[in-house]
């Protein structure tokens, strides 16, 4: 069951190490030391010894070669599982940044409709005051609510476009995660029954 487990893990991992090992320029080395998932698979490909059994033609894996390989997979989880966590955090950093703005935005916008509704009086801090001056100043604080107003739409909504990219992000990488857990388990299905042929095959040889 472990090796099944990890062949599994393994092919979820693919297509994040191949985006890895696009973005890399430099030639890539087949080893088990490092290097992208995919590139550690070719190397137990190529390194594994050919067999043939009734027409049938096999691989021969090296079990250290396996439990290097596994260690490397379970390598990968932990980075995988680090990269969703961050983004799981991320998220709920800008749900609580735009429920923050959504408050000063609703308690700005109440003051600017107090504002409004008293623009006609002519009383100011119980003073009574001439109009053009009562005028500017009425103006002023509306324009310095109405600037505040859209600098906390801007935040509100660059906030909210960060939260659906990540949002996004995690999505797209439980999607890929998802698709290659299906392909890896169709794999691995397939090198078992090969393993246990082999297996069969070296008893009945004794």
């Amino acid at each position: 069951m472990k090796i099944y487990r990890i062949l599994f893990i393994v092919m979820a991992l693919l297509s994040f190490n191949l985006n890895l090992a696009q973005e890399n320029d430099e030639e890539v080395v087949l080893s088990l030391e490092g290097g992208p998932i995919s590139s550690q698979f070719e190397y137990i490909t190529v390194k594994s010894g050919p067999y043939r059994a009734e027409g049938i033609r096999y691989r021969v894996v090296k079990e250290v070669n396996l439990d290097k390989l596994r260690q490397n997979v379970l390598d990968s989880i932990n980075e995988f599982n680090k990269r969703a966590t961050q983004l799981h955090s991320t998220i709920a950093g800008h749900e609580e940044t735009i429920g923050s703005l959504n408050q000063q935005l609703e308690e700005t916008t109440n003051n600017l409709a107090s504002v409004t509704e008293e623009k006609d009086s002519m009383s100011f801090l119980g003073f009574l005051i001439e109009k053009s001056t009562y005028n500017v100043i009425l103006w002023t604080i509306i324009g310095a609510l109405l600037l505040l107003l859209l600098f906390f739409i801007y935040k509100f909504r660059n906030s909210n476009i960060l939260t659906q990219e990540a949002k996004q992000s995690l999505s797209e990488v439980e999607t890929e995660y998802e698709d290659h857990r299906r392909r890896a388990l169709e794999r691995e299905q397939k090198i078992s029954r090969q393993l246990q042929d082999e297996i069969n095959k070296y008893k009945k040889s004794k």
